[in-house]
């Protein structure tokens, strides 16, 4: 059951890997960029697109989610190790794209969340 949504997942990674070094080679990092994130991203297209299109059976999805739920943190995880290593090694274009977006988001999300505060029923906290 869990083998049928391995060839969704890999395909998915290895375009996503692919997507990662092209990036990094454009902008002068000679490293991969993104490359899991890009693979995250094509497979959650890939996934609602089965779906859309009555091309997923429950066996595939019980399978997408499997591998799914032992993708992420074990390749993230190794991915994060090696992105770390090729910021330190590129020197301050890396480390600052990585630093300069976190730093946004600290300073956009509460923005967002006092735009958007949802409006509680009954007793607020």
């Amino acid at each position: 059951m869990n083998i049928y949504g391995l060839a969704v997942l890999a395909l998915s990674f290895l375009v996503g890997q692919w997507m990662g070094e092209f990036l990094g080679s454009l902008i002068g990092i000679y490293a991969n960029v993104g490359g899991v994130g890009f693979a995250m991203i094509i497979l959650m297209f890939m996934k609602e697109w089965l779906v859309k299109n009555s091309l997923m059976s429950f066996e595939m999805e019980a399978g997408i989610d499997f591998w799914n739920k032992l993708y992420i943190p074990v390749v993230i995880a190794m991915a994060a190790s090696l992105n770390v290593k090729s910021a330190i090694n590129s020197g301050t274009l890396a480390i600052a794209a990585g630093t300069l977006p976190v730093l946004v988001s600290f300073w956009v999300f509460p923005l967002l969340l006092k735009k958007f505060n949802p409006q509680v029923d009954g007793d607020s906290l």
